[in-house]
């Protein structure tokens, strides 16, 4: 994210504010911009006096403040952080005072996980005047893939668009956890080197044939043959591959393929576009369209739905992963 650098580009200037106010639904930035001031702005001689982790749980705005307000010694600054500072959210409007004025050479962090201010209040103005407020927001699932492009290619590495959508699928949206298995991947393959599905399918465990986008793709081709295979394995490996995955992502599929149905313009760079999907993978929809008419395509999202309640246990109890599979390809083929 641009405005991470932007942040990390005046600690490093050796222009750090006096507030950073941490907070969001991805938690991912604000570890990394917490653990960046951790190691970055003291010296390791430095930290032993001027550097302090208290936790939402077991402090107070008023300790947080008695420490933020204690002067560095032979240090230029102090860093205090605050983990899990969303503990405090009940309280944490009293921090106010001391961002009207803090500590010119303390700096505060907060890691407001999960949450965030109310602009209305009088800590969002005070620290947004004095300090720093990030708000990390969640990618929405279409984002993510890219967000893996473009980490790997910060580090000169580059991935084919199936292998990003392999690790989506199977990692889902944490950031924390995909950059933990691209962090194994770039130890391991040379930047020169494309990170395939076979790489990833040999280093991380993710099987490059038996995956929900094989699956996917499979049933918008209206090949039996293979969705079975992939729907026996499924049924085989029901912890790694779990129904409610596989029903949510055919569904989002089926509403996207809808959605192409309805569009006027079907020029790849539209599709792309409207559906947020890669242009790699446009003719998949295609494909799809012309095995999957408008009408068929309704009933099928219809189905997925009563799949994805039968799957929870609401009208279908005793229905096992396997059952459900079957039904599930015999609903839509």
């Amino acid at each position: 994210m641009d405005k991470v650098k932007e942040i990390v580009s005046e600690i490093n200037k050796g222009n750090p504010k006096p507030i950073y106010f941490l907070m969001g639904e991805e938690p991912y930035y604000i570890d990394r911009i917490s653990q960046y001031i951790a190691e970055n702005v003291l010296t390791e001689d430095e930290k032993g006096f001027n550097q302090m982790v208290l936790y939402g749980k077991d402090t107070t705005v008023d300790d947080i403040v008695a420490n933020a307000k204690r002067f560095p010694m032979m240090a230029q600054y102090q860093v205090v952080i605050v983990k899990e500072a969303q503990h405090l959210s009940r309280t944490i409007e009293n921090l106010v005072p001391y961002a009207e004025n803090p500590q010119p050479t303390t700096i505060l962090v907060l890691c407001y996980k999960y949450k965030k201010l109310d602009k209305r209040k009088k800590l969002y103005k005070a620290v947004n005047k004095s300090g720093e407020l990030f708000e990390s927001k969640k990618l929405y699932d279409n984002q993510v893939a890219d967000w893996i492009r473009r980490t790997l290619a910060s580090k000169k590495y580059k991935i084919s668009p199936k292998s990003c959508i392999m690790l989506v699928e199977y990692l889902g949206t944490d950031l924390s956890k995909i950059s933990n298995e691209l962090d194994k991947l770039t130890l391991i393959v040379s930047p020169t080197t494309e990170i395939t599905p076979e790489l990833i399918e040999e280093h991380i465990g993710i099987s490059k044939d038996f995956n929900n986008f094989e699956l996917k793709k499979a049933i918008g081709e209206r090949d039996v043959k293979k969705a079975s295979r992939i729907i026996d394995y499924f049924a085989q490996n029901p912890k790694d591959n779990p129904f409610v995955v596989t029903v949510t992502l055919l569904n989002t599929f089926f509403t996207q393929l809808l959605q192409y149905h309805g569009l006027k313009d079907h020029s790849p760079g539209n599709v792309a576009k409207v559906l947020g999907v890669n242009p790699y993978f446009v003719n998949e929809y295609v494909v799809a369209a012309k095995n999957y008419p408008m009408k068929r395509v309704s009933g099928i999202i219809s189905s997925l739905r009563n799949l994805d309640l039968k799957g929870k246990g609401v009208g279908a109890s005793n229905m096992g992963q396997a059952d459900l599979l079957k039904e599930l390809l015999s609903e839509i083929i």
